[in-house]
């Protein structure tokens, strides 16, 4: 059932982190799932490193870092994506 949930959370990290850049991303929707759980991974990673892993009530710092996360390998990732979409 996690790995459903994982699923879930990529998904809506990543579609978040998509509205926050600029401009149209082309990538497909299994990617922005990918990304946004490697930016959750991450982002959870970056909150434990600066101890606000857990906080009480929502956690609003640790769901920034995921979705901050998730835009940076967005932002990386599209060109490639893109560029590689045009040589075939």
């Amino acid at each position: 059932m996690s790995f459903i949930w994982a699923i879930i959370a990529g998904l809506i990290i990543g579609c978040l982190a998509r509205l926050v850049l600029p401009g149209k991303q082309h990538i497909p929707l299994w990617l922005t799932i990918a990304l946004g759980v490697l930016g959750a991974v991450i982002g959870n990673a970056l909150a434990g490193a600066f101890g606000v892993e857990d906080t009480r009530g929502i956690d609003w710092i640790r769901h920034i870092l995921q979705i901050g996360a998730a835009a940076v390998l967005i932002a990386v990732i599209e060109p490639m994506w893109s560029r590689r979409s045009v040589n075939r």
